[in-house]
Order: C-alpha cells, then sequence, then structure tokens
C-alpha cells in the first residue's frame, strides 16, 4: 500500500513539472518528457489503486486483479500453482505463477511477486496449496523447493 501512496505522489509532482515546463515555455522535448512521466506515474497509480488486493483466494477459488479486468475463478479451473525462482543481477526473487482457465477455456498465465502480494509468495503459495481441494496436508510444494 505504501508504494501506491508515494506513486500517487510522484504523479502530482511529475504532473506539477509537466505544467511549470508548459507555462516557462521550454522546450518542446521538455514537455514532452514531463507529460509522458506524469502521464506514466498516473497509470501506475490508478493500476496499484484499481487492482487492490491483487489476489484473494477462498473455497470456492481465486479472484484475480488487474487495471482492466477482474477474474473469479473455481478451483476446478487452476490448473497449476507455481513458484518460479529467478536470479537477476546476483539476487534471487520467488514469484507465484497460477495457471488459469477462462469460462470459455482460455488459459491465462498470471505472476505475481512479492509487491503484488503484499507477502512472501513461497507463504502464499502454502495457503493456496492448502485451499485448494484435493490437498493433502504435509504435501510438498513443487520439485526444487
Amino acid at each position: 500500500m505504501g508504494t501506491v501512496v508515494v506513486l500517487w505522489v510522484l504523479a502530482v509532482a511529475a504532473t506539477g513539472w509537466s505544467v511549470t515546463v508548459l507555462v516557462s515555455g521550454a522546450d518542446a522535448a521538455g514537455a514532452l518528457v514531463a507529460g509522458v512521466a506524469a502521464l506514466g506515474l498516473t497509470l501506475a497509480a490508478a493500476s496499484g489503486t484499481r487492482a487492490r488486493p491483487r489476489l484473494e483466494a477462498g473455497p470456492e477459488g481465486l479472484t484475480v486483479r488487474r487495471l482492466t479486468w477482474t477474474r473469479h475463478v473455481p478451483w476446478g479451473r487452476v490448473d497449476d500453482l507455481r513458484l518460479l525462482r529467478t536470479r537477476r543481477l546476483g539476487r534471487e526473487s520467488v514469484l507465484l505463477e497460477l495457471e488459469l482457465r477462462d469460462v470459455d477455456d482460455h488459459e491465462r498465465l498470471v505472476i505475481l511477486g512479492r509487491a503484488e502480494l503484499g507477502a512472501d509468495p513461497v507463504d502464499v503459495f502454502d495457503d493456496l496449496a492448502a485451499l485448494r481441494p484435493g490437498h493433502r496436508p504435509g504435501d510438498a510444494g513443487p520439485p526444487g523447493l
């Protein structure tokens, strides 16, 4: 939630910068950069605000939110839950990967990180595995974890 607040503050600041550049009569390139920065930050802040929480789970299934869509997927249409470990710039990160099928059988891959989940993806994976029908207590996670 703190990230979304910071994005809104930056969006307002960038909008102020954009207006200042336009009023001061600066060059067109400066006005374009300021406008693009303000627009990008505003879209990122709106996405963070609109799509919270990104993932909800319950006995009936999962609800996934994005900026332009919200989908409820019953557990029977959740094909797989996985943890994806990646290493970038010498730092390891873990992502939660969900394979879902829409009601029209279109497959959808949703990948969520710590920032989107608001928690450690490993903990969220464990919670989802416990909620998912057919899960037996003590089942191990995906191979390699």
